[in-house]
């Protein structure tokens, strides 16, 4: 009887030899990994190591020189591996590069704003020198923001996108550029909005606007500073029109409380740093380019629809009104501040004499009631609003506001032009034609480009 071959032996061999290639496979891959893992992270040593050297931020001025701090955070890494590098550091010099003789080199925080944006444009074109900053959050639709940037970006002016509280991006932006002044417009807006988000008003107007400060102290030389405070801080003031020599420690709004708290601020940097400082409160400013989240958009947007809109009246029943100023006349009044700006006297974060201290109303000196608001859009669109009258919540907003600009028509011949029906004309043709509306506006009122408004 014949027996089958036996295959218990080459059963094993095989079996062994396949866990001997199963170790060596482990082996190999453990290897690689090791491999890969010290390839990444020696070529990471090397960007790291190439960024710091190349682009590091500035360091506070010693001895009268300028040395380089050779430390940094990940977050100014980041903003020098996607900010930095020589084409960046070229279109900063080339956009705050002024263009006429004795011209000026700004930094225009919030330049993708609406007060920003105008102020921007009016600067470049008459050959000023203008760099604009601006974290483009969402406060309202960023579109917007984007579409003035590229309106900017046609005038070459460039826009950095950065916050107000990063250091080490300020830092490295005075160190490319020599600026001669600051125009720090850049806030986070809203009465109403304080009660949902207080801490990005804290943030933006407190801390945003002490690091800046910081930054322009240590500049050698410093710049003036010219800065938007706010009507607001009127508060439960009842003197009528508001003047500067009123009291303003009675802030109704959060918003109000961060923009006097900016010129406390502003006093003590002033005082111990010998900083040039300009503070103007501005007064409801409305225009082309503006900010969706004011009454004169919202309503224009919800006519347009056929939406009903709230009209508020005080609790007391009485009108509730505003000193509606338009922005051109806004523009006029910053670069005037600008304009007649004295020299800051400090350097190096040292004060060396008393330095200029100013603050200003900007505002049209008209009140009018938004009834009177509605009734002009309604004659400009061609329609019959549909208003709810309800009783002015209480949120922080005050139910009227009067500038008094007397002493800015003084300093600097600050003297506003545009009455309401003038500008919210000016606007209404601007809304329709940006947001390609077909309507029942008035014939004058089709749609035509309008760029530099």
């Amino acid at each position: 009887m014949a027996f089958p071959p036996d295959t218990s032996k080459n059963s094993k061999l095989e079996r062994y030899n396949s866990y001997i290639r199963r170790v060596n496979s482990s082996k190999l891959i453990a290897a690689s990994s090791k491999l890969l893992f010290r390839a990444t992270l020696m070529v990471a040593l090397i960007l790291i190591f190439f960024f710091t050297i190349n682009y590091p931020p500035l360091a506070e001025s010693s001895g009268g020189g300028r040395r380089r701090a050779l430390h940094t955070t990940g977050h100014s890494l980041l903003a020098a591996t996607f900010s930095g590098g020589a084409a960046w550091e070229k279109q900063v010099q080339s956009s705050a590069t002024p263009r006429r003789q004795n011209g000026m080199s700004v930094l225009v925080t919030g330049a993708a704003g609406f007060v920003g944006s105008h102020c921007s444009l009016a600067l470049k074109k008459r050959g000023d020198g203008v760099l604009g900053l601006d974290n483009f959050n969402a406060y309202y639709d960023p579109s917007l923001k984007r579409a003035r940037q590229k309106l900017l970006e046609k005038h070459q002016i460039f826009i950095v996108e950065g916050d107000l509280n990063d250091a080490p991006l300020l830092s490295k932006l005075f160190d490319i550029v020599p600026f001669t002044h600051i125009l720090h417009l850049a806030a986070q807006a809203g009465v109403r909005y304080a009660m949902q988000n207080p801490l990005s008003y804290v943030s933006s107007n407190i801390a945003g606007f002490v690091n800046l400060l910081e930054v322009a102290k240590k500049a050698d030389p410093q710049p003036a500073i010219v800065w938007a405070s706010s009507s607001s801080v009127y508060g439960l003031n009842t003197k009528v029109p508001f003047s500067e020599n009123h009291r303003t420690d009675q802030p109704a709004s959060l918003y109000a409380a961060t923009k006097k708290a900016g010129e406390e601020i502003a006093h003590t940097y002033n005082h111990i740093y010998g900083l040039s400082l300009t503070g103007l409160r501005f007064f409801t400013v409305y225009g082309p380019w503006g900010r969706p989240d004011m009454a004169y958009f919202f309503f224009t947007k919800d006519m347009l629809q056929g939406k009903p809109i709230n009209v508020y009246v005080t609790q007391e029943d009485k009108e509730v009104a505003r000193d509606f100023t338009y922005i051109d006349d806004v523009v006029k009044g910053c670069v005037g501040a600008l304009d007649t700006a004295e020299k800051s006297t400090g350097s190096g974060g040292k004060k060396k004499g008393p330095a200029q201290l100013r603050v200003y109303n900007l505002g049209n000196t008209s009140p009018v009631s938004v009834r009177k608001l509605v009734s002009i859009l309604e004659n400009l669109l061609s329609i019959k609003a549909k208003k709810n009258v309800v009783k002015m919540p209480r949120n922080g907003d005050v139910p009227f506001t009067h500038a008094n600009v007397s002493l800015a028509y003084k300093d600097f011949g600050y003297k506003p032009t545009t009455d309401l029906s003038s500008g919210l004309r000016k606007f209404v043709k601007w809304y329709v034609s940006y947001y390609g509306i077909q309507s029942r506006v008035k014939t004058e009122l089709h749609p035509t480009h309008q760029s530099d408004d």
